[in-house]
């Protein structure tokens, strides 16, 4: 873990402050973060992207049984051009 003290820099009516390389390369952030707010603290996290995991969740349910069959519709067969 490690531990550093920062200024609270002005930004417009709003107030930002400046993440060190490591403390970044630490956390494990990058472009995008979730920022939660409590009384007297803030908690930075990655972002979690919402279908991350989906595809192979996706391919252990098709391993198992438990997805239908792809069927063709009218609209698939009749108005949609692959």
């Amino acid at each position: 873990m490690i531990v550093v003290r920062a200024k609270l820099v002005k930004i417009g009516n709003s107030r930002g402050i400046r993440l060190a390389k490591p403390l970044l390369e630490v956390a494990g952030l990058a472009d995008e973060v979730e920022i939660e707010a409590a009384p007297g603290v803030l908690i930075i996290r990655p972002a979690a992207h919402p279908r991350a995991g989906w595809a192979e969740a996706a391919a252990a349910w098709e391993a198992e049984g438990l997805l239908d069959e792809m069927t063709a519709t009218r609209f698939d067969d009749e108005e949609w051009t692959w």
